[in-house]
């Protein structure tokens, strides 16, 4: 079974998406279940993983509405105010939706870089630890001691980080993103999603070699039992095609994994982390 751990929809209507502006072309329309099922089809991925693109309790309501009627949908990554008073209560709600299965505040998009270490946001983390509830990172590598920080106080916290934290691929700037890359990959409950790094590289000349050292420090760091495919369709499409994405990480990955371990990259490890199993 082949999982992509990390892919979008969205409907321009709704109005909750001011990321998504006129010069963005290629994502500037709908992108719905319809639109991407022949494309699994064509690459045999099984199920995705459905991840919020809006900061919206509306949004995240639509998209496992979406999630109930779309068989290859495994679950949703939604959002929630983690610095709500409310929080326990929503999050509860969410909760009773089987689809619900994962957490992602846009902490790239926050003005304060150590948004994530707020006292108020620190005391619904403690429950997301104990819920065992995972926690998606959308972060830059600016954000990663802050992240570093989070764990050192919540070390069984269950938490992926996304796109490998949006390396400096098109300048090919490795430090400190790779070090700190390596202090994250000490804690037994994180995860990395190798989710079309291509948009981090230069979006019209991009090479797999140019992806190659970012994903294999990954894989060097993480080890294979603690890394997700991801393909961030449709974002991806600013630098490529599902196809590339797929075909890019293939190639970028060890040569030397074996098929097992290609397994986890490619659908165990979403599994695992999301629990899939449950029902």
């Amino acid at each position: 079974m082949i999982i992509d751990a990390h892919q979008h929809f969205w409907k321009t209507s709704r109005g909750d998406y001011p990321w998504l502006t006129p010069d963005l072309q290629v994502l500037n329309r709908d992108y719905l279940p319809e639109d991407l099922a022949p494309i699994l089809k064509e690459h045999h991925i099984t199920k995705t993983i459905l991840v919020q693109a809006a900061p919206t309790v509306d949004e995240t309501e639509f998209l496992l509405k979406l999630a109930e009627n779309t068989d290859y949908v495994a679950g949703v990554v939604g959002w929630l105010d983690l610095a709500a008073d409310d929080f326990s209560e929503n999050f509860s709600r969410m909760r009773s939706n089987p689809k619900f299965v994962g957490l992602r505040p846009m902490l790239q998009d926050l003005n304060d870089d150590a948004w994530i270490l707020r006292p108020e946001v620190l005391l619904n983390i403690e429950l997301l630890v104990k819920c065992d509830f995972p926690l998606d990172l959308l972060v830059h590598p600016r954000h990663l001691p802050f992240i570093v920080e989070l764990l050192q106080r919540y070390p069984t916290l269950r938490a992926v980080i996304d796109h490998a934290a949006k390396p400096q691929i098109e300048d090919q700037i490795m430090q400190p993103w790779q070090d700190w890359m390596e202090l994250l990959s000490r804690y037994d409950n994180v995860m990395c999603k190798l989710s079309s790094l291509i948009t981090q590289a230069d979006l019209n000349r991009w090479t797999v070699e140019d992806i190659a050292p970012y994903v294999r420090h990954v894989v060097y760091v993480f080890g294979a039992n603690a890394v997700m495919f991801g393909s961030d369709w449709p974002y991806c499409l600013l630098g490529g095609s599902y196809k590339q994405v797929l075909e890019a990480l293939r190639t970028a990955l060890p040569q030397d994994l074996t098929v097992d371990e290609l397994s986890s990259v490619f659908g165990r490890n979403a599994e695992i982390f999301y629990k899939l199993d449950r029902y």
